[in-house]
């Protein structure tokens, strides 16, 4: 059975988030671990701040823990919860529910942003090597004639020995994959534009310009977050450049790349794709993608899922244990480094 240890100072503590976020990722487990380290204030999960049940819990609360469906923690809501000190997020970006009013005051922000990033670096690493053999094509083709394949003429192409694999963008879920893909025999690029040469190598790749990168890779792996600088990033002159039958994924956001460029070079068969998001997230029932052979398209599931969560719920619990022992988030979200990340 998991424990966590006593502190002292158990800070009287909310959840605000959507119901069934809460019961996803809130296990009867997890709720007794935080309970060894904060006083769970009883009352429903806050998924509206404006009710006065949630207005009488807020008064009380020095810590929120939030998740996906959080409300936005604006001036009005501070006004209510005039003991809120921290912020302690059981997801990834906090950009939806953490206002300028919460940085204004001084509460401290914690992320479970390192622990989503696993899995989603585990998805991108099987999607390139699965690409690098040309798994989802070939199996689909044995499906179809259902006979043995000649295997001493597979071109020399197929395989993962000496590719390039390009990742655009060292967030947290690109510098993981990067780690991960270390011991394959890989040629790893990396562009990002706040990243050093010297610091690109110290994470195991070549630091290179934006178009190097598409020019160069076999497989190119998106990982920038969706800022207003980095909409449409992924330009129709890049993807041009690609080499023929390179791959893309995107598991960052659709809005990051020209998709109607995308689907051109995809349809055409010029370069293949594995997407997770697109831009709408879902697309249209007609839209060509669906029914192209060159594409991949997964239902936005690379992050945490299923028994993930857990993951999510630990790092919650550890830091909040940390913040009440006075020693400080290890995963801190700080205002100065929003502007460039997701």
């Amino acid at each position: 059975m998991r424990t966590m240890p006593s502190h002292g100072h158990r800070p009287p503590t909310a959840l605000a988030m959507a119901p069934d976020a809460a019961a996803a990722v809130l296990t009867p487990d997890t709720l007794r671990l935080l309970g060894q380290v904060c006083e769970l204030l009883p009352g429903p999960v806050l998924d509206d701040f404006a009710t006065d049940p949630a207005r009488s819990v807020l008064r009380r609360a020095e810590v929120l823990v939030t998740g996906w469906g959080c409300a936005p923690v604006d001036e009005e809501v501070l006004a209510e919860a005039p003991r809120l000190r921290a912020i302690v997020h059981t997801a990834g970006s906090v950009r939806g529910h953490v206002t300028q009013a919460c940085w204004d005051r001084g509460i401290a922000v914690s992320s479970a942003a390192t622990a989503n990033a696993l899995p989603v670096a585990e998805y991108t690493v099987a999607m390139i090597l699965l690409a690098g053999k040309r798994v989802l094509e070939r199996a689909a083709r044995f499906r179809a004639v259902r006979q043995a394949e000649d295997w001493l003429n597979v071109p020399r192409e197929v395989g993962n020995f000496g590719r390039t694999v390009g990742i655009l963008s060292a967030s947290l879920i690109g510098r993981r994959v990067i780690e991960l893909l270390r011991p394959y025999d890989l040629r790893v690029l990396l562009h990002d534009p706040y990243v050093t040469p010297e610091e690109a190598a110290e994470l195991g790749a070549q630091a290179v310009g934006i178009g190097e990168l598409f020019a160069r890779s076999d497989v190119v792996s998106v990982h920038t977050p969706l800022l207003p600088a980095t909409r449409g990033l992924v330009s129709r002159n890049l993807i041009a450049t690609m080499r023929p039958d390179a791959v893309l994924i995107n598991t960052a956001r659709g809005a990051v790349v020209d998709q109607d460029a995308l689907t051109e070079a995809a349809v055409s068969g010029r370069v293949r794709v594995v997407l997770d998001v697109t831009e709408p997230e879902v697309l249209p029932p007609d839209h060509p993608l669906w029914t192209c052979d060159h594409a991949l398209i997964t239902p936005h599931l690379a992050g945490s899922q299923g028994n993930e969560w857990d993951r999510l719920a630990d790092l919650a619990v550890a830091e909040l244990g940390r913040w009440a022992a006075g020693i400080g988030f290890a995963h801190p979200v700080r205002p100065e480094h929003l502007a460039r990340s997701a």
